[in-house]
This record gives structure tokens, C-alpha cells and sequence, in this order.
């Protein structure tokens, strides 16, 4: 492969079941690419994930995809960055392993986002559709409460996919390593003044394993506190200067 025009990273932790379905989704709809590269993340997984990937990556019709272990967990952000990191592309995006959401949004988005004026002034996020209430609200909560505290407007925080040109790069030099990194993406992209353009997405029901972030109850009110304890970090940032 010449240097792809675009990476694709996706983290993985205790995802040994998607794997197979993943890979087999990417090589249909990347037949006839060359310009694609997939960088699937072990992100400190105790299942067989390590197995699997290995086995999937051996394939000759997965040469599109390669792979990065993080021998120990350190969050969702640790593992994403860790992948974004290994990326060649031009431009880097990254989404789910968990066949929560469909491998060819990222490729209808970065059509959209080539058909941009200025790419590399673009971030292109997921916006998600046909969800549950609860969820909905959940989100919707969630970005009043940021916005609010932030001084900045934002939506459907953890939607996938992003997407933006490697020359933003610069902006993401102190990532949080949790589920935070996609507010810090776009409370960044807001600061900088990027233009934020939305990807319609269906957000589908999980096929094997368990949701790793606000999946339940639960794990919705854990990511809450923790997304409170960074806005408060951001909002010291913010009043001391820091850019």
C-alpha cells in the first residue's frame, strides 16, 4: 500500500467476538481500495482478542489492516491515541469494534469531508439517529451540561465516527486516556475554530460482548461523574490560560 489517504482506528477490548465480524465488513466495503488503512487496537484485552486479531490479520484479504497492542488497559483514550499515533493516513478517524456502527459511515464521511473547501480546517463527527428515548436524553443531557460549562456548543459528544486531517494532530498533545477524548476532540475543534460537520449515523444494538461505556444504567451515570471531574479540568484550563 502506498501511504493511505485515510487511517481508520479502532479500539478493542474484550471485543473476540466482532472481530471476525468486523474484518469481514471492512473487506466489503473497501473491495477495490488501496487508499485505506485499518489499525484495529488490542486495547489491554483479557478475553481471546489477541487470538483472534492475530488470526484475522494473518488473512491475505485483511492486507489492509494491521495491528497495536497495549499490554495493560489504560482507558478508551489510551487505546484510541495509541492507534492514532501508529497512523500513516493523511486524514485519521476513529470508531467502534463493537459493530455498534457500520464501517462504511467512516468512508461516506470522508467523501463528504474531501468535497470540503478547506479539510483540513473540518472535523467530521457521527450524529446518531433512531435511538432509544432514554438515550437520547442521556445525550442530550450531557451535551447542555458540557456546552453550558464549557462556553461552547456541542453535540452528541461520543457519536461516531471523527474524523479530521493529521494537521490537527497539534491540538490533541495532552488527550485524556478515558472516554473523555471525544469531548476533548471537540471542545478543541471549538477553541481552534474548525468547523464541525455532522455525519447522519444508525446506531445499531451490540452482537457479542458488553458495552464498555454508558451501555447501561449504570455505566451512563460512572461516565457521567467522569466526564463532570474533566469539564471542571478544562474549565481551570480555561480560567488560567492555558491554551
Amino acid at each position: 500500500m502506498t501511504t493511505p489517504r485515510l487511517s481508520i482506528v479502532l479500539p478493542s477490548y474484550n471485543e473476540a467476538g466482532n472481530i471476525p465480524l468486523i474484518f469481514a465488513r471492512f473487506r466489503d466495503v473497501l473491495a477495490g481500495r488501496d487508499d485505506v488503512e485499518v489499525i484495529i487496537v488490542d486495547n489491554g484485552s483479557t478475553d481471546d482478542t489477541a487470538a483472534v486479531l492475530s488470526a484475522e490479520l494473518s488473512r491475505p484479504e485483511h492486507a489492509f489492516a494491521r495491528g497495536v497492542t497495549v499490554e495493560v488497559n489504560r482507558g478508551y483514550g489510551f487505546g484510541i491515541m495509541s492507534g492514532v499515533r501508529a497512523a500513516a493516513g493523511e486524514c485519521i478517524a476513529w470508531t467502534h469494534a463493537d459493530m455498534q456502527t457500520d464501517p462504511k459511515d467512516v468512508l461516506d464521511g470522508f467523501e463528504r469531508l474531501a468535497k470540503e473547501s478547506d479539510p483540513m480546517r473540518v472535523i467530521l463527527k457521527g450524529r446518531r439517529e433512531n435511538r432509544a428515548l432514554l438515550d437520547e436524553f442521556f445525550t442530550w443531557g450531557m451535551a447542555v451540561i458540557s456546552s453550558m460549562a464549557l462556553g461552547t456548543r456541542l453535540e452528541d459528544i461520543n457519536a461516531q465516527p471523527k474524523m479530521f486531517h493529521r494537521s490537527f494532530l497539534e491540538h490533541l498533545e495532552t488527550p485524556p486516556d478515558d472516554f473523555a477524548l471525544d469531548l476533548f476532540l471537540l471542545f478543541q475543534a471549538q477553541r481552534k475554530g474548525f468547523r464541525i460537520l455532522e455525519q447522519p449515523v444508525i446506531f445499531s444494538d451490540r452482537m457479542h460482548g458488553e458495552a464498555k461505556g454508558g451501555g447501561t444504567m449504570k455505566g451512563k451515570i460512572k461516565l457521567m461523574r467522569r466526564t463532570w471531574g474533566y469539564i471542571m479540568q478544562l474549565r481551570r484550563k480555561i480560567r488560567s490560560g492555558v491554551r
